[in-house]
């Protein structure tokens, strides 16, 4: 009697989450509510605080979290990059989550699920759709899709700000960078692109970091992809109006946009991104 083999499937990806909290309590609670919800759960959970001025908040999820009280005001990829040592070795993907962002139940399954037929890929995202945290409701406009670049160097979230329509949303496929508030990377990847142990580059302190891992990734030769059946709500810091932003941050976005730019040797994007910069800088613009 002859058997039918059956066609050996992948395994299934252990995922650790890294979330990095900076006076961020009530959205983190919401967060890790949403990961608790998964239909698969994390292989593990990293919480890193960055200078909250309140700390005891993380007291009730060092259970369930390893728990990392960073010093103060180090910023965003440092947190990450402290968050990335506490990894297990045996996880297989690395999930960087903003707490601001709230996945939907099936997210870790299907990302998981993904990598392990998409070899290739070292990254991927999902549709992320915005989110209002003080009205307590989604707020109908796209967040993300990915991140794309104009031909003039200037980096933007395609389908930021306009309605969710999911008939005419983009379907699959590979995208220049991802956005770091909902970014599944191959941890085998991840660890290809490090510099002196740093996973996410320190010069950055925040903004436009994610940009800079997305291209490392690219120069090892791995795959970005977008992924719409991944979902996940947002609630984005950054205001339309720049002005309405802090100087400092203003300063931040445009050197790290120049930093991003110049390390591509893109020089119309290196000159827009110094125009933009000195704007800023000396115009308050």
């Amino acid at each position: 009697m002859l058997f039918k083999l059956k066609k050996k499937q992948p395994e299934r990806q252990r995922v650790s989450v890294i979330i990095i909290s900076y006076n961020n309590e009530s959205q983190v609670a919401k967060c890790l509510d949403a990961l608790r919800q998964q239909t698969v759960s994390p292989h593990q959970m990293i919480l890193v605080d960055t200078g909250s001025k309140d700390r005891s908040y993380l007291e009730k999820y060092r259970e369930e979290c390893y728990v990392i009280e960073a010093e103060p005001h180090c910023g965003f990829c440092v947190g990450n990059n402290l968050g990335y040592l506490a990894v297990d070795p045996e996880a297989d993907a690395v999930l960087f989550l903003n707490p601001d962002a709230f996945l939907f139940p099936d997210f870790l399954e299907n990302g998981a699920r993904y990598l392990s037929h998409h070899t290739d890929v070292g990254a991927i995202t999902g549709l992320t759709l915005g989110y209002d945290f003080e009205m307590k409701k989604p707020t109908g406009f796209v967040d993300t899709t990915g991140i794309f670049s104009t031909w003039y160097g200037k980096w933007y979230d395609r389908g930021q700000g306009s309605i969710y329509d999911p008939v005419n949303s983009p379907g699959h496929g590979d995208i220049p960078a991802i956005c770091g508030a909902v970014f599944l990377g191959r941890k085998k990847a991840l660890d290809q692109t490090r510099i002196n142990r740093e996973v996410m580059d320190s010069r950055y302190f925040m903004y436009k970091e994610d940009i800079d891992l997305s291209l490392r990734l690219l120069k090892k030769k791995w795959k970005l992809r977008y992924v719409p059946e991944l979902k996940a709500y947002h609630c984005r810091g950054w205001k339309k109006n720049r002005k309405e932003m802090p100087r400092q941050y203003r300063l931040y976005s445009a050197r790290n946009e120049l930093r991003v730019n110049w390390g591509r040797k893109h020089l119309i994007g290196s000159l827009y991104s110094l125009t933009k910069y000195l704007t800023v800088k000396v115009f308050n613009c």
